[in-house]
């Protein structure tokens, strides 16, 4: 539960002093409370760390990208060749896997950090986020908009960030429950399975299509990009390579299949671990209203999540096992989160805030255990517990 206190609610005292240095105490529901000056401290702090990590961009990122760049281009050459060998079936599901690594690595560490414009500053055409397109059927444009403008702007308010849901799934006990959530844990297998076109309909906003709210006039621009897009994407990964490969034109095209939902997969399961564990927060229109800067990185730490694991594992998310990182600073490179998580966690423990983090099965089983759960109405199930945080935004109570 997040809440604001003043004009919005009730003015709030401060009712233990604790709760600035160090976590809730063990034990209570004490909700931690955040006075107008720890939020512009909070955000003063964040602020100073984004600083800092700008000045020491250079050589290092510029040589980190160029190296994943590399390898991405390297295990795509790898696997497409090893689809001319399925005749060795150890090579050829090695190929496989390379594909699926490179698609993986695209996608992930490549296209969504470029497209946020994590490296603007290198001022390369190649690495332009105006510029650059990825391996998924999404148009670059429209998930520059959905993501880069909708989501990190409105992170985890309910009713303007559609990423809660995907317009398709209840991920939240605030979204009006209908009978059709029934079927949320096969909305949400298939989502999966389908993440990237999925992805590619996200600006469709296909609620409002069916509430009749949207007409074709609002359709008709974003399915050209669609029609462009993935038919290229299409045609070349379920024509043109499984037809340069001849006789193998089929192996070719489950090949190429495979390794597309190996992405799906991934990047649905590392996307979910980010935004909807258990412990993560939303928030209302209201809440948010007339929101500053401190209050915006706050709203950023509640709603965000992170996995622990190897520095590999990293890589393959895109860094976005640092979804908490990422939310608070989604230009700077992606690669710095390790070294900023520590700081960013050293924050919250001084405050009092949750720094919520877990390894992938944990999270992941959190994320479809909710996805269960929010298929049933409120009155069966309740209301899940988060940690409740009240900023107090008038003068404290006497």
């Amino acid at each position: 539960m997040f809440a604001l206190s003043g004009p919005l609610g009730r003015t709030t005292t401060r009712r233990d002093t604790a709760l600035h240095a160090g976590a809730p105490r063990p034990g209570t529901a004490d909700p931690v409370v955040l006075t107008r000056d720890d939020v512009e401290s909070i955000g003063r702090e964040l602020d100073a760390l984004r600083t800092e990590t700008v000045a020491k961009l250079g050589a290092e990122d510029r040589e980190y990208i160029y190296n994943v760049i590399k390898a991405q281009r390297g295990l795509e050459v790898a696997g497409r060749a090893a689809m001319y060998v399925p005749f060795l079936p150890p090579i050829w599901l090695a190929g496989v896997g390379a594909l699926s690594l490179s698609k993986i690595l695209d996608n992930m560490e490549i296209g969504h950090n470029v497209m946020h414009g994590q490296y603007d500053w290198m001022r390369e055409r190649g690495l332009s986020s105006r510029e650059f397109e990825w391996d998924t059927v999404c148009p670059a444009d429209q998930w520059r908009h959905s993501h880069n403008y909708l989501h990190h702007t409105f992170t985890n308010i309910v009713g303007k960030d559609r990423d809660i849901g995907y317009g398709i799934l209840r991920m939240d006990p605030d979204q009006k429950w209908y009978p059709h959530h029934l079927g949320n844990p096969l909305f949400a297998a298939l989502l999966m399975v389908l993440f990237e076109w999925g992805v590619m309909l996200h600006d469709l906003e296909i609620e409002n299509v069916v509430q009749g709210k949207r007409g074709w006039a609002d359709v008709k621009p974003l399915a050209v990009g669609w029609w462009r897009k993935a038919g290229r994407q299409v045609l070349k990964d379920y024509v043109v390579f499984p037809a340069l490969s001849g006789p193998f034109f089929v192996t070719t095209l489950v090949g190429n299949g495979a390794a597309n939902l190996v992405r799906n997969l991934w990047a649905y399961s590392i996307i979910f671990c980010g935004h909807f564990p258990t412990g993560v927060a939303s928030f209302s229109e209201e809440e948010t209203a007339d929101e500053g800067k401190g209050e915006w990185y706050v709203r950023q730490m509640l709603g965000s999540a992170n996995i622990s694991g190897s520095p590999l594992f990293h890589i393959l998310s895109g860094n976005l096992s640092h979804q908490i990182e990422h939310h608070l600073f989604p230009d700077l490179p992606a690669h710095r989160y390790p070294e900023l998580a520590p700081r960013v966690e050293d924050i919250c423990r001084r405050y009092g805030l949750p720094y919520n983090t877990g390894g992938f099965f944990r999270q992941i089983g959190s994320v479809w255990g909710k996805i269960f759960r929010f298929a049933l109405p409120n009155t069966l199930v309740g209301r899940p517990k988060v940690p409740e945080v009240v900023i107090e935004r008038s003068a404290r109570a006497a």
